[in-house]
């Protein structure tokens, strides 16, 4: 059987320290909550004695957070180790993390303090941290540019004083795999005492080597890794949590560990931290990137219409992602367009295939990606070019600021037999008002998915184009528009996206009408 590999997540710690990723206790206590639904064995909760709101959070975490075990970080000094003790006293299961920096960069240019110096106030610390808890664990900040003897005098006394779990740290994201699989494997060698506790691995991605440092340091006998949600940490980051669990767990011949991580959850507690920092993940980012099981190239589409094992080496519900997607745009070829016509009810017989393309690689070359409403209009023959289906003819928005207030819109629109249509509705803001009242006047229901306003021009007189995404009976529809009032760019790109459904569902309606003339007459021949 493989062994326990320990995963150690320090988003709410390390990863807390990336400029603008800041979060308030209320935030810290619920991701902790997620982090101990996704499986973590142990939470880094913060650095108590870094201000009031750190110690507050770490203490609302250990009193409310159960499944995991809450740690918190402190510099080898008396102060500290006692605020962090008091910090997670809460916690059924509690850990000390103290640290020190042991390379001579750090000795000489950040504490002046000799090799001698930094022994002692390590092996005190470890001390006043095992008298408050069973367990500790040290760091050697900046092990991967210290002397190899001086780390073995030091993880060997820190060991004899009650450290639990000895932690190697890669601060500045320096070494390489090789040397740190070396320099793990002379720790297990010469470090005495050190087959009673766990050796821990922190590597930064300075260098992009994170998780491959992590991943060699696991094969020469780590049995923790310390990671974070997506990788954010200071400067480059941390090694990411999800790319750590996921490379053990689709190579697990050559790792021969396993984790307690419910990878399912990997996904949403991505999405979760995005919205907590309010940062976007990177479309290509590994594992939880939107295109991370997305593939546009005609040849990948064949093979993996074929056989989705061709093009990915993991499962998209292993980790919740919400599936494969076979992005149609200027490199897909007839056999993805075929397919998904044909998932859209549409087939497509060979004669007509030709000529749907000539015509799909031109609004290609237009488009970064082609939606599903765009190919079926595309194949039912919807002109982009006809006359609109509404033009709006007034629009008028009210917002104000207050507890009991509610944005509010009234349009009109003409169809395209000239009838007016008016409706008022209200939003949780203008534009979802405006949204709920053109339904109303339309006729047509849709879910607003996505909305954004860039400036096109400079000054107070900037033109402001809208681009909305919207849905409607499982289709996605775009609309765009521009004017110098934002509000009114926004309501035509709405307009323009229900014209886009509107033209489309008369052109369907028209097709299965062909579709039932032609069964018609071929019954009465």
């Amino acid at each position: 059987m493989s062994e326990r590999l320990v995963i150690f997540d320090t988003t709410l710690r390390d990863g807390e320290q990336s400029p603008g990723c800041s979060l308030d206790p209320q935030a810290k206590v619920r991701f902790a909550q997620a982090l101990a639904q996704l499986g973590v064995d142990v939470i880094e909760a913060g650095y108590p004695a870094a201000s009031e709101d750190d110690f507050r959070s770490v203490h609302e975490i250990a009193a409310s957070v159960e499944g995991a075990t809450i740690c918190g970080l402190a510099r080898c000094n008396e102060s500290d180790i006692a605020a962090t003790g008091a910090a997670i006293r809460p916690a059924s299961r509690r850990r000390i993390h103290v640290f020190i920096a042991s390379s001579p960069i750090h000795r000489d240019h950040k504490l002046k303090m000799s090799r001698q110096q930094v022994l002692d106030r390590a092996i005190s610390g470890v001390r006043q941290a095992r008298a408050l808890v069973d367990d500790v664990e040290f760091s050697a900040e900046d092990a991967t540019r210290s002397e190899p003897d001086f780390l073995v005098q030091l993880f060997s006394s820190v060991i004899e004083a009650g450290a639990s779990t000895i932690n190697v740290p890669d601060t500045v994201g320096y070494t390489t795999p090789g040397e740190y699989f070396e320099l793990i494997r002379l720790l297990r060698r010469e470090v005495r005492g050190i087959e009673r506790v766990r050796i821990s691995t922190h590597c930064h991605d300075d260098l992009g080597l994170a998780v491959a440092n992590s991943l060699a340091a696991v094969e020469a006998g780590a049995r923790q890794v310390e990671c974070t949600i997506t990788g954010i940490g200071e400067r480059a980051g941390n090694a990411a949590l999800e790319e750590l669990v996921m490379a053990l767990r689709t190579r697990p011949e050559r790792y021969g560990v396993h984790t307690g991580i419910r990878t399912p959850r990997l996904f949403s507690t991505a999405r979760l931290l995005s919205t907590l920092i309010g940062s976007t993940i990177p479309r290509n980012k590994a594992i939880v990137g939107d295109n991370a099981f997305a593939h546009e190239s005609g040849i990948h589409q064949h093979g993996m219409i074929a056989d989705r094992s061709t093009y990915e080496i993991m499962r998209p519900e292993d980790v919740g992602f919400p599936g494969s997607q076979l992005v149609l745009g200027k490199h897909s070829g007839r056999a993805a367009v075929r397919d998904r016509l044909g998932h859209l009810g549409y087939a497509v017989p060979d004669d007509a295939l030709d000529e749907l393309m000539v015509a799909y690689k031109r609004l290609a070359d237009r488009k970064k990606e082609v939606f599903d409403a765009d190919l079926e209009a595309l194949w039912l023959g919807v002109d982009p070019n006809a006359p609109h289906g509404f033009a709006l003819e007034s629009l008028h928005v009210t917002t104000a600021i207050g507890a009991r207030s509610e944005p509010t819109a009234s349009v009109a629109v003409r169809d395209s037999e000239g009838r007016l249509h008016r409706e008022a509705a209200v939003g949780d803001g203008p534009i979802d008002a405006i949204a709920n009242a053109m339904a109303r006047a339309t006729g047509i229901a849709f879910d607003v998915r996505d909305y954004h306003v860039r400036s096109l021009t400079g000054g107070v007189d900037a033109q402001g184009q809208a681009t909305v995404r919207v849905v409607h009976e499982d289709r996605e529809y775009r609309g765009q528009a521009v004017s110098t009032d934002v509000i009114e760019a926004s309501a035509q790109a709405l307009l323009e996206a229900v014209n886009r459904i509107a033209a489309t569902r008369a052109a369907r309606a028209r097709h299965r009408a062909g579709l039932a003339d032609a069964a018609f007459a071929g019954a009465s021949a």
